[in-house]
């Protein structure tokens, strides 16, 4: 008995960190676990090795020695990419793969700020806690759904079935189809079967609880890919000029110049946009937009140019939420901590929705499932006969 829930147990964590990684694959944000797809870290995180990633809100301001996730500019063309901090200047921190011969900021990649930075791997005694191949899985497993999901466009003639909004699709009516199935088997298991314990009759049926996290995982996937995916860091990349010019992001030296930030609401549910600015030399107004379904909103980003002449890059960060709770409430929260509102959106819509299908799918034991099914037999045989 003890074997059999220890090796439960560990299914379940691996079930866990497997969806940990994809969610985070899919957001383009790690969440708890990330993973690295080439060589650059090796021997410290070998190619396709997990790691347990602690988000930069809660990890503070990265340090030498640290090895952190950042939104990379030049590096394998932009994106996420996992190296350590090797220094930190005024311009912003140096970055190495522990196997590459130079930095980062050697081969064009700009200093990197803090708003670039998106989470840190968790150290014990300088040592990377890894789950060895556990990425190779996890990008094994992305790759059969993005086929899945081209294919399933293509058959249909459907593109809504393409990208993060599509898998949420695919994985909303997988869950459908299984508690169908889950339905129909109830209805026909009217008594439990002679000779079988209850451990074997429960092996037949689908947990209820399993269904109803089913139901509020996807939920909470497709409401952070509605959160994350848009937000973000967004670069501005300045050059203080000893001139005026017609170029918005050429600015003369010491003076200010002021652009507008898109906030575009692709989605049916409103959403609520804190945007921040990301360094000294930038300023928002205003710094949250509430912006309606499909529609697009509008703020303002003031960029002053330095007084000594050069490149500078510069950060705003948006912070993205739908908007389930009133906004003087989300202000609350965002003022606490911007992961807070995220938190309790996320807990409000997945709690909600397994209760709702643990209300909707009856009891978890086997027992009074079946002893619910023999008295909703006789109450549909006696409808059947007074109809």
């Amino acid at each position: 008995m003890i074997r059999r829930v220890v090796s439960r147990g560990l299914q379940v964590l691996l079930i866990g960190a497997i969806v940990a990684l994809l969610a985070g694959q899919l957001l383009g944000q790690p969440i708890l676990l990330g993973f690295v797809e080439t060589g650059s870290m090796e021997p410290t995180i070998e190619t396709g090795d997990g790691f347990v990633a602690v988000p930069s809100q809660l990890a503070g301001e990265p340090e030498p020695g640290d090895v952190v996730v950042f939104d990379a500019q030049e590096i394998e063309g932009g994106g996420l990419t996992t190296h350590r901090v090797v220094d930190e200047t005024d311009q912003g921190y140096v970055t190495q793969g522990d196997a590459n011969p130079f930095t980062d900021q050697d081969s064009a990649e700009p200093p990197v700020q803090d708003a670039q930075v998106v989470a840190t791997a968790l150290q014990v005694d300088g040592t990377v806690l890894t789950v060895p191949s556990l990425g190779t899985a996890v990008m094994t497993i992305g790759e059969s759904l993005e086929r899945g999901q081209t294919w399933l466009a293509a058959t249909v003639g459907v593109r809504s079935f393409l990208g993060t909004t599509g898998l949420a699709y695919v994985l909303l009516g997988l869950s459908a189809v299984l508690y169908a199935i889950e339905t129909v088997r109830e209805r026909r298991q009217q008594s439990p079967r002679d000779g079988q314990s209850d451990n074997e009759q429960g092996l037949e049926a689908i947990d209820p609880r399993l269904l109803a996290a089913g139901f509020a995982l996807v939920v909470v996937v497709a409401a952070s890919a509605a959160m994350l995916v848009p937000a973000g860091t967004h670069s501005y990349d300045v050059v203080s000029a000893e001139f005026e010019s017609d170029r918005p992001l050429v600015i003369e030296q010491g003076t200010t110049e002021e652009v507008p930030y898109e906030i575009r609401n692709g989605g049916f549910v409103p959403i609520v946009s804190y945007v921040e600015p990301g360094s000294g030399s930038v300023d928002v107004d205003p710094e949250s937009a509430t912006v309606g379904p499909r529609a697009d909103g509008e703020t303002t980003v003031a960029i002053e140019a330095p007084e000594e002449t050069g490149y500078y890059p510069t950060y705003v960060t948006e912070h993205r939420y739908l908007y389930v709770l009133p906004v003087p409430v989300l202000d609350a929260l965002h003022d606490v901590h911007p992961w807070v509102p995220f938190v309790a959106i996320n807990a409000i819509l997945g709690g909600g929705l397994y209760l709702l299908g643990r209300r909707l799918l009856g009891p978890a034991d086997p027992r009074a499932r079946r002893a619910t099914i023999r008295e909703r037999g006789p109450r549909r045989s006696i409808l059947r006969r007074l109809y």
